[in-house]
């Protein structure tokens, strides 16, 4: 049976806290996203490939489907 792949995900702004709803890419990562509220650019955590899996609520397509940083190398 094939997981299904969740493409939604809730981006939390480490710098005010604001939230929002995005879609990710299925064929790449996000290495960059910007805070509609306060203007700060996110980079992924160290270890992380992008910005959903650092600052969302749901990993990227390409963890979901079990590879590791697949998407990035």
């Amino acid at each position: 049976m094939e997981k299904e792949i969740l493409l939604q995900s809730t981006i939390t702004c480490p710098n005010c806290g604001h939230q929002k709803e995005e879609t990710m890419p299925t064929d790449a990562c996000q290495y960059f996203y910007e805070c509609e509220n306060c203007n700060k650019v996110l980079k992924p955590k160290d270890g992380d490939c992008c910005v959903y899996c650092s600052y969302g609520n749901v990993a990227c397509p390409p963890i979901q489907e079990g590879g590791k940083n697949s998407c990035c190398t």
